[in-house]
């Protein structure tokens, strides 16, 4: 997957995770993720976007 957007979001994902474990910045990561994905969703194919849903759940089970 060479899709800048969607390596991006997969990060923000997961640096809002390490966040809210440790309680650091945990809503403005959070934030931040969600905006990282609704970008890449534009941006993606359809199995990348399967992908992008599976990480606005974790997203949402986070916040």
């Amino acid at each position: 997957m060479s899709n800048p957007l969607f390596q991006q979001a997969r990060s923000a994902v997961s640096s809002a995770k390490q966040a809210c474990s440790t309680g650091e910045n945990a809503q403005m990561s959070i934030d931040k993720a969600k905006n990282a994905l609704s970008s890449a969703y534009a941006n993606s194919n359809v199995e990348e976007q399967k992908q992008l849903h599976a990480l606005q759940d974790e997203l949402n089970r986070l916040s």
